[in-house]
């Protein structure tokens, strides 16, 4: 790929060009960037990174072999009128707005376009995002191949189709924080137990990538694992029993099915509220 072009200057768009340019991607002169008004943060992304930066709309998208959407949502409507009539035909737009459908693009670009929906989480910023992909019918392999490695510069990335995206969301995309909810709750009970805190992080960081080594490395499952660590009688069935008991599995489940179908929902209302506008345009 010669060129990438970025619309949308915030934390997802920085942790996409620090992936690439670590990854040498590309040359970082050939990244463009540019947002609504803020030159300041442009001036710090072009200072740091090395990209180009530009409020020339024509000349951000000229031979761009990807254009990625990174504004809020709410501004994606102006942005997508603004550029779609400076599209070329080899260009991929790919999209990392939370609940924005493809369709909805579709609709307000007015053109066949190759267009891919992306679904990172916050890790990306330190490169181990987990990151879903959805395209439509007019992305070639060679494009499908190119958005994979943009976002394998952050982490890991899948293609899926588009309506497993808000499963997705509920899982790995809003998972991080189910993973610091269980941290805060372990810390607090060794604190209550008379460790240190420092101590005590140490010990459940390492605990939690020892497990997560384990996991990618072997071809047991996590319910394989989790017997074998699991004596009769032991301090692991004791505390398995005492989480059982409170229902925390079912809790989970139950979490992560709430956040995608809260996924759905607020996605059915960006769409729907979009698509109104184009048609009142």
């Amino acid at each position: 790929m010669k060129k990438i072009a970025m619309i949308g200057a915030g934390s997802m768009a920085e942790a996409l060009i620090s992936g690439m340019v670590k990854n040498q991607l590309l040359e970082p002169s050939n990244i463009w960037v540019t947002n609504r008004s803020n030159q300041e943060k442009l001036q710090e992304l072009k200072n740091t990174y090395g990209v180009s930066t530009s409020y020339q709309l024509q000349e951000l998208c000229q031979d761009a072999d990807a254009i990625i959407l990174a504004m809020k949502p709410k501004d994606a409507l102006n942005a997508l009128v603004t550029i779609k009539d400076l599209l070329q035909s080899q260009t991929v737009i790919i999209s990392v707005l939370a609940g924005v459908s493809i369709n909805s693009i579709e609709r307000i670009l007015t053109k066949p376009m190759a267009i891919v929906r992306a679904m990172p989480n916050t890790s990306a910023t330190i490169g181990k995002s987990a990151t879903a992909l959805a395209c439509n019918e007019h992305v070639s392999t060679n494009q499908s191949v190119m958005v994979e490695q943009i976002f394998q510069t952050v982490g890991l990335s899948k293609f899926v189709k588009e309506e497993q995206l808000d499963a997705v969301t509920g899982l790995s995309g809003s998972g991080p924080a189910y993973v610091y909810y269980i941290f805060e709750a372990m810390e607090k009970s060794a604190i209550e137990l008379g460790l240190e805190k420092e101590l005590v992080k140490d010990l459940i960081i390492q605990t939690f990538l020892g497990a997560a080594e384990m996991l990618s490395t072997t071809t047991k499952s996590a319910g394989q694992l989790r017997k074998e660590v699991t004596s009769p009688g032991g301090t692991t069935e004791a505390g398995l029993q005492t989480l059982a008991d409170h229902g925390v599995e079912q809790a989970l489940i139950s979490c992560i099915k709430e956040a995608a179908a809260q996924s759905k929902r607020l996605g059915e209302a960006i769409s729907h509220e979009m698509e109104s506008k184009v048609v009142k345009r």
